[in-house]
């Protein structure tokens, strides 16, 4: 795991707070951090909030409050009175089960993601960064886990987003597969060129996929 640059201006910044409800039962979320790294891990276990924070980063959580920031552009800012709606975010958004369009091909899905013309133009260089060229014809119920894999990720960066999210990426997968895919994750995402925030509760994942870490427990940052 290579350590950021100390003194390069903050890559992410964020304080989100939100209080949810599900019956009597209610869960804080109040967490801070900067991040100078291409790509941060989000550690913690199960009920830790960090899916909770993903959400309320990529504009899904109506109840947040505080402050989101990337590369210096503000996307959430309460005392400012930003609020960006999630499809002006521009953030990709990698979900545990990848959650590509079965009724789609490969290269349907990765057109979907790029909605803006000059997006569009880029879909044959991802085809070919991610090697799935020769899958663009594919529907996703044919391919294996590694191949779905990839196609989510050229899907998410087909819309050109500011900041990757990537929810537990590997925790759906049995040991070997995920070792496996954990080194060809890597690879992929030291050629990603926008910032990335991966959530897991895996310190291999960590060490594998990382240039930093924040630790969440019950809401908060603690490490």
């Amino acid at each position: 795991m290579n350590p950021p640059d100390p003194l390069a201006p903050p890559v992410l910044e964020l304080h989100v707070r939100a209080t949810l409800r599900a019956g009597e039962r209610h869960f804080a979320l109040d967490a801070a951090f900067e991040s100078r790294a291409m790509r941060t891990a989000l550690l913690g276990a199960s009920g830790s909030g960090k899916s909770t924070l993903l959400q309320a980063v990529a504009g899904l959580l109506p109840e947040a409050r505080g402050h989101v920031r990337v590369q210096g552009r503000s996307l959430m800012d309460s005392q400012a009175g930003v609020n960006l709606p999630a499809r002006l975010r521009r953030i990709g958004y990698v979900f545990q089960d990848y959650a590509l369009f079965p009724h789609m091909s490969v290269l349907q899905n990765l057109r979907f993601g790029a909605r803006e013309p000059e997006a569009r133009a880029q879909i044959d260089s991802l085809l070919q960064r991610f090697d799935i060229e020769a899958l663009r014809d594919a529907m996703p119920r044919s391919l294996s886990g590694g191949q779905r894999q990839r196609v989510a990720l050229a899907r998410a960066l087909a819309a050109q987003p500011r900041l990757l999210l990537l929810d537990e990426p590997l925790s759906a997968l049995d040991t070997a597969l995920r070792t496996r895919l954990r080194a060809e994750l890597a690879q992929m995402l030291s050629r990603v060129p926008v910032p990335v925030l991966i959530v897991t509760h895996d310190p291999q994942d960590v060490q594998a996929l990382a240039q930093a870490v924040v630790e969440l427990d019950a809401g908060r940052v603690v490490g």
